[in-house]
C-alpha cells in the first residue's frame, strides 16, 4: 500500500517537474510548489489514515486492554512486593475503570458490543497470577512498559486520524492518561534497575 502511494507521489511531483522544464513555457514556480506539497500532504494524509485502525477494532482493542490493566492491577495490588508497584496499580484499577465506563457509554451510543474478556491479554494474565516476589514485579513492569508504549501510539493515532469524531474525542481524552502511565511505570522500571 505504501509502495503504491508513494509511487504515485513521485509520478505526481515528476509530472509537475516536467512541466516546469518543458519547452520555455511560463511557469508559475510559486504555483507548482505549491501542488507538489498538496500532493506530498494528500499522500501523507492517506498513508497514516491507511495504518489508523478503524473506530470498531480500536473500542474492542481498547475494552480488552482497559479490562487486562484493571485485572492485572487487582492482582498486582496484592501479589506486587515493591510498594511503588502497589501504588501504580491501583492507579491502574482506577483509571482504567474510569475509561472503561466512558467507553461503554460510547459504545452503548455506537450501538457497538463492547467483548467482556480480555482476549490476547489472558496468557500475560494467567503467566503472572502463577508468579511472586521479584519475578512477579519484574514481569509485571516489563509487561506494563510494553502494553503502554503500544497504548500512547494507538491512542494517539486514534486522537488524530479516527474517522469517527466521537472515538477521536475518546482517544483525545484518554491518550495523556496512558501516557503519565508509561512515564510512571518507566520511572518504576528505571528505580529498580
Amino acid at each position: 500500500m505504501r509502495h503504491l502511494i508513494l509511487s504515485a507521489t513521485f509520478l505526481a511531483c515528476g509530472g509537475v517537474l516536467m512541466l516546469a522544464c518543458g519547452g520555455g513555457a511560463n511557469v508559475n514556480v510559486a504555483g507548482l510548489k505549491n501542488s507538489a506539497a498538496n500532493v506530498a500532504n494528500s499522500v501523507a494524509n492517506a498513508v497514516s489514515g491507511a495504518t489508523t485502525s478503524s473506530p470498531e477494532s480500536f473500542m474492542k482493542d481498547a475494552a480488552q486492554g482497559g479490562q487486562a490493566e484493571v485485572k492485572m492491577g487487582d492482582l498486582a495490588a496484592k501479589n506486587a512486593k515493591n510498594p511503588d508497584l502497589k501504588k501504580f496499580a491501583q492507579m491502574m484499577v482506577t483509571d482504567h475503570g474510569a475509561a472503561g465506563k466512558d467507553l461503554e457509554e460510547l459504545a452503548k451510543k455506537k450501538n457497538f458490543t463492547l467483548p467482556t474478556d480480555i482476549g490476547s491479554h489472558q496468557a500475560t494474565y494467567d503467566k503472572l497470577s502463577k508468579m511472586t516476589g521479584d519475578d512477579f514485579d519484574r514481569y509485571y513492569v516489563e509487561q506494563m512498559v510494553q502494553d503502554h508504549e503500544a497504548d500512547v501510539k494507538e491512542f494517539q493515532k486514534q486522537a488524530a486520524n479516527s474517522s469517527d469524531p466521537d472515538v477521536k474525542a475518546f482517544a483525545a481524552k484518554v491518550a495523556p492518561v496512558v501516557q503519565k502511565h508509561l512515564d510512571a511505570i518507566k520511572a518504576i522500571q528505571a528505580k529498580m534497575k
